[in-house]
């Protein structure tokens, strides 16, 4: 376990994700994150808990940051932990932690704020009322946090 995050994922660095340098190119780090977050919802279960509700909710990245501390290379095994940090009237704020999968040292942390959009405008909207509900019941399900 992972103090604050009750999820993670794991796999190996593949040979296309490097670069000249032979380390994991910076922007695989969002794709890893990507790929973690479709787990995570997954683990959640929100899709059998909400069905139609969740399926009308879209969200998508209206700012990423992240903080890269030190490089994968090919051959790792990376260890993907995400938590939900935040629910705000139309948006998330997802915070992923990448370790190495055999030593646990910490490689980079990520911030993704998404935000719910309303497809055929692409404007923001409002998160449904039963998934902020689902929502929030995560975040305070999640272990607590070490600061």
């Amino acid at each position: 376990m992972r103090p604050g995050f009750a999820f993670s994922t794991r796999f190996r660095v593949r040979y296309a994700e490097i670069d000249g340098q032979k380390v994991v190119f910076n922007s695989r780090y969002l794709e890893y994150a990507d790929a973690a977050v479709s787990e995570w919802w997954e683990w959640t279960g929100i899709d059998v808990a909400l069905g139609e509700a969740w399926r009308e909710t879209e969200f998508h990245v209206r700012r990423a940051e992240v903080d890269y501390l030190k490089p994968f290379a090919w051959g790792d095994v990376v260890e993907a932990w995400v938590r939900l940090e935040r629910v705000g009237g139309s948006s998330l704020v997802q915070r992923f932690e990448l370790l190495h999968g055999e030593t646990g040292e910490l490689h980079a942390r990520i911030e993704l704020v998404v935000v719910n959009v309303h497809l055929p405008t692409g404007r923001p909207a409002p998160i449904a009322d039963e998934v902020r509900v689902f929502l929030e019941a995560l975040i305070a399900g999640q272990p607590e946090r070490v600061a």
